[in-house]
């Protein structure tokens, strides 16, 4: 009435091929995360890090004297850039450069023109909904160098 089932035995050859397989499995993920990490991120802040870097400090110091403040917000299609000094007036600069992209690509950057209209410094564009990245490049009136990487999240419309 009831039929007995044989059970496989469990070879050498069979638990070779199983670990080799779990291994290839494991090795495979890998390589593919790797690819993807190499791929999407260089990681890179500029191309020549050291001669970057010789500098450093004393550009961090003049740019930490001129105690300016910025932030960056997104609104209805448009971009607005915020510059205070250290008595909260807006600073009025001539040379005043904003790049957006997304945080970890280089593919999607765009140099923004703005336009000062008398409180904040503003671009009229559309940018989709995601974490972007501004950054600001200035020169204050005294020749002193600006520059900062702000995080810019758009949510999506409701």
């Amino acid at each position: 009435m009831t039929e007995l089932l044989k059970k496989k035995e469990l070879t050498g050859r069979k638990f070779a091929l199983i670990l080799c397989a779990g291994f290839a499995t494991v090795t495979g993920a890998n390589f593919a995360l790797i690819y993807s990490a190499i791929g999407s991120f260089p990681g890179l802040e500029t191309r020549e890090p050291y001669v970057e870097s010789l500098n450093f400090e004393s550009r961090r110091i003049a740019q930490e004297k001129l105690n300016w403040t910025s932030s960056v917000a997104y609104e209805q299609g448009q971009l607005k850039l915020t510059l205070l000094d250290e008595q909260g007036k807006f600073v009025v600069t001539p040379k005043i450069a904003l790049t957006v992209g997304r945080a970890t690509s280089a593919s999607y950057d765009m140099d923004v023109e703005l336009y000062f209209d008398g409180h904040d410094y503003v671009a009229d564009m559309d940018i989709p909904a995601g974490n972007w990245q501004a950054k600001i490049k200035a020169t204050a009136l005294d020749g002193t160098p600006f520059s900062r990487s702000l995080s810019l999240y758009i949510r999506a419309a409701k």
